[in-house]
């Protein structure tokens, strides 16, 4: 349920294309087509004729939620409608939003957080909506370049690709810790663009969906083709934004993250608060994996879930060695295998920081600095590992 008198139909033009027609003539009927891959193809539309709303879900974000929506209002291609869903705010959030133009929806009674207070307005609004509606999903701390909004309807429009997601980099502050983050998030987006634009995830912080397919989601949960309840978010999981990825995936629909979709979003400023983030995305990810078991969608996460086992080891080996070396013989032999290790890890942290400059690029090339980070990485997959064996509450 949601709470809001703003909640309503979006104005229809008095032409209503054809395919709008058979759609609304019954409940969900437009399928998508396949194209010569294999993949889905989604109706083709105008892109200057389609209707981008956004969602931005937020739980007390009065410090933040100004300038997200002043990075829409000053989008090339602006948004039909901005909609924050205030969820369970105890601050200024909703008050702060409207004062910026931005429509106000409240929550009533979510137990779900950003997956359930999404679900609470997506169900009202879906099913209202058509071939040239696309739904723009982004955090309540991110911001989006003022060209994100523009190319991800560019590509959507072609009917091509079902979702357009962003890649980012991390806001001021944090310290040491946002410093890290900072680089992790550079050696992100170069890999993204390295892949042209193929991603594994469609990250939370901002990605532009079509609403056709975010239908096709709802139907095949209700039939049960994928796991969760007939709604486009599976609550039960820790990473919504992950599960929803393999669900388009499964569906056989096409995914991108351009190089032309950028923001800024935060970055936790304390060791802990990066810890508890890390635990939740990389459980997450094992359990979303979990549930839809081993396809061939699957198969390359559950490749780099290996690796990352594989690297848990390596690492760990690595300091093993070196203290029992430092221990033993009281000084630090240089055995060629660890030596070939260390000079690897520091070209790789050297080189994907570049786009950072000179400066992060020499600090990376500090081994230990480096290594402080990587380590920490390591534990929480580590953790993670360990809470999923163990069936541990899922906890966020």
């Amino acid at each position: 349920m949601v709470q809001s008198e703003t909640l309503r139909r979006p104005p229809q033009p008095d032409h209503v294309p054809a395919i709008l027609d058979r759609e609304r003539a019954g409940p969900g009927r437009h399928r998508a087509a396949k194209g010569a891959d294999g993949r889905r193809d989604l109706p083709e539309v105008d892109h200057a004729r389609m209707r981008v709303t956004v969602l931005v879900p937020a739980h007390d974000e009065e410090d933040q939620i100004a300038e997200t929506i002043t990075s829409l209002h000053a989008q090339r291609r602006r948004p039909n409608r901005i909609i924050v869903i205030a969820d369970n705010c105890t601050d200024r959030t909703a008050d702060i939003a409207q004062a910026h133009g931005a429509e106000v929806i409240r929550t009533v009674g979510n137990r779900h957080k950003k997956a359930g207070a999404l679900n609470q307005v997506l169900e009202v609004l879906l099913p209202l909506m058509g071939s040239r509606d696309a739904v723009l999903v982004m955090d309540a701390d991110s911001a989006l370049d003022p060209g994100f909004v523009h190319h991800a309807v560019l590509r959507l429009a072609t009917g091509r690709l079902a979702a357009v997601g962003g890649t980012f980099t991390g806001k001021p502050g944090g310290g040491l810790v946002g410093m890290f983050q900072r680089n992790e998030y550079a050696r992100y987006a170069r890999d993204v663009r390295r892949l042209h634009g193929k991603a594994l995830v469609l990250t939370g912080t901002a990605t532009l969906f079509r609403a056709l397919a975010l239908k096709e989601v709802v139907r095949a949960r209700r039939a049960g083709r994928l796991p969760g309840r007939d709604q486009v978010y599976d609550v039960r999981v820790l990473t919504e934004d992950n599960e929803l990825t393999l669900a388009l995936l499964h569906l056989r629909f096409r995914l991108l993250c351009p190089a032309e979709c950028t923001l800024t979003t935060e970055v936790m400023e304390t060791w802990k608060d990066l810890f508890k983030q890390r635990l939740r995305w990389k459980r997450g990810a094992l359990e979303n994996l979990t549930d839809y078991g081993w396809t061939r969608v699957t198969l390359p996460y559950w490749g780099r879930q290996l690796l990352s086992l594989v690297g848990i080891v390596v690492i760990f080996a690595y300091l093993g060695a070196t203290a029992w070396s430092i221990a033993v013989t009281g000084r630090l032999d240089f055995h060629p295998l660890w030596v070939a290790v260390t000079g690897v890890f520091m070209i790789e942290r050297i080189v994907t920081v570049r786009s950072r400059g000179g400066g992060q690029m020499a600090v990376a090339g500090l081994l230990f600095v480096e290594m402080i980070f990587d380590v920490f990485l390591q534990i929480a997959q580590a953790k993670a590992f360990w809470d999923a064996a163990w069936r541990r509450e899922r906890k966020w």
